[in-house]
């Protein structure tokens, strides 16, 4: 058997027993946060966007969209992931030389459970197998240093959530995972320079395809099934050799992602709880404060913080350069006291304090907490004051990690605060109660509550 044959044999046959009470748990509360956050986005210049795309060209089908309306099963997939997607502020894991968005399959999961008419408890078991897949292979085989985009582990994991939720034999598993991981390999510029829409649209547009390529398999269109082991394949040409006994894997890597606490890039939020612990200690005022230094691992650095990837760290001008700038995030924590959407309002980056401060934000990386990423992670927050006093504080993790992970009560309040907006409170109960209890109720049902939430069209909100 090919690596991608046992691959599928695993997401087509793994038991729902494999998925222990615990896993699943830590799963529905990531799909509440994960709609929290859809809920939340549904105002956006790109959704709005992607949304008259879908109108224009087949707006019909037998899959719900968040905020109104049907779609077939590819483009509901883009649509709700480019919701999920958009704020930036749903869940992460680490790996050493790969982070990437789990949650990032619930859309394309969604969608074809839904087409399929599957049960919540299918649902759940699907997601927690498009978790496992791409959790896995970031783990062992990180393609970032490659020049590749995190949607290339996703083109596995997608397919193999999907062709899980749509009951596929073993076989046409396969292919569809094959023809996948064929087809979707995105390139890091995504994420690097001067960053677009594209940088939160990215993983959607993946799923999108990856869901049209596992209906085409389920028809009978067959793939390379050597893609990840053959000649060309994923590890000859971008991840050099490694190795995953699915036989002995389980349903539980979901425990070790993460929730954000704050609306920024994941690897930021210990640096902000760091500012914002500071700022309420000593009751600073912003006024108070002549520089800000953040010590950190060296992931951060390169991504969010002026290494490798560069270029987006003191020009920002968008949404989407200001939740990648460590500089911008710190000093718009100082003055504002949180992270949240509001912080992204254009006219709130553009505003001369924080574009001042953020020019005396100095970021470090830490060998020391490079080494103790990503089982933390670490950093060490200096401020020093106009007065020539200097303050500082170290954190190595936060509510929302895995050492300290949030429970239902806290992913409610989150979600209560991004849906709030744009679903009565009667909406917003009705969601949360069918998440919690999603084992006993159908898909549909569920895509139906969040259809019913309707935004007026053309109100787009300047948060974004």
């Amino acid at each position: 058997m090919t690596a991608v044959e046992r691959l599928a044999q695993f997401a087509v046959g793994v038991p729902d027993e494999d998925l222990s009470e615990a896993a699943r748990q830590q799963l529905k509360i990531r799909i509440l946060d994960a709609l929290g956050c859809a809920i939340g986005a549904i105002d956006g210049e790109p959704i709005q966007l992607i949304r008259n795309y879908v109108d224009e060209f087949g707006g019909n089908g037998k899959c719900a969209l968040v905020g109104g309306g049907t779609a077939n099963p590819e483009q509901a997939a883009l649509y709700n992931g480019a919701a999920v997607r958009y704020l930036d502020f749903n869940d992460s894991y680490l790996a050493k030389g790969e982070t990437c968005h789990p949650s990032d399959n619930l859309a394309p999961i969604l969608a074809v459970s839904e087409y399929a008419g599957a049960r919540g408890r299918d649902l759940i078991t699907a997601l927690a197998v498009a978790y496992q897949v791409q959790c896995r292979l970031s783990d062992v085989a990180p393609v970032r240093a490659a020049g590749f985009d995190h949607t290339v582990q996703g083109a596995y994991a997608v397919a193999a959530g999907a062709s899980r939720a749509l009951r596929l034999d073993a076989c046409s598993a396969a292919n569809a995972i094959a023809i996948s991981g064929t087809a979707l390999n995105a390139l890091r510029v995504t994420r690097t320079g001067k960053l677009s829409h594209w940088k939160g649209l990215a993983y959607p547009y993946m799923a999108a395809c990856s869901t049209a390529l596992v209906l085409l398999a389920r028809l009978g269109i067959t793939g390379p099934l050597e893609v990840i082991e053959g000649e060309k394949g994923l590890m000859d040409a971008i991840t050099g050799l490694f190795e995953i006994d699915w036989s002995r894997e389980d349903l539980d890597r979901v425990k070790r992602t993460i929730l954000k606490k704050y609306n920024a890039e994941i690897h930021s939020q210990t640096a902000i709880e760091g500012v914002l612990a500071l700022r309420e200690r000593h009751q600073l005022q912003p006024q108070q404060v002549e520089q800000i230094t953040a010590e950190i691992f060296d992931v951060a650095y390169h991504i969010i913080g002026g290494g490798d990837e560069g270029g987006k760290t003191f020009n920002i001008t968008t949404k989407e350069q200001a939740d990648h700038s460590l500089p911008y995030l710190l000093a718009v924590a100082m003055l504002d006291g949180t992270v949240m959407p509001e912080q992204y309002r254009s006219d709130r980056i553009c505003r001369s304090d924080v574009q001042d401060l953020m020019r005396r934000v100095t970021i470090r990386p830490n060998p020391t907490y490079s080494e103790r990423f990503p089982n933390e992670m670490p950093c060490r927050i200096e401020v020093r004051l106009r007065d020539g006093q200097t303050l500082s504080k170290e954190v190595r993790d936060y509510p929302g990690f895995f050492t300290h992970q949030m429970n239902w009560d806290m992913a409610l309040e989150k979600f209560e605060r991004l849906a709030e907006p744009f679903a009565s409170q009667a909406e917003r109960r009705a969601i949360a109660d069918a998440v919690r209890d999603l084992e006993n109720i159908a898909t549909p049902d569920l895509m139906r509550m969040l259809a019913a939430i309707h935004v007026p069209r053309g109100s787009e909100a300047d948060h974004v």
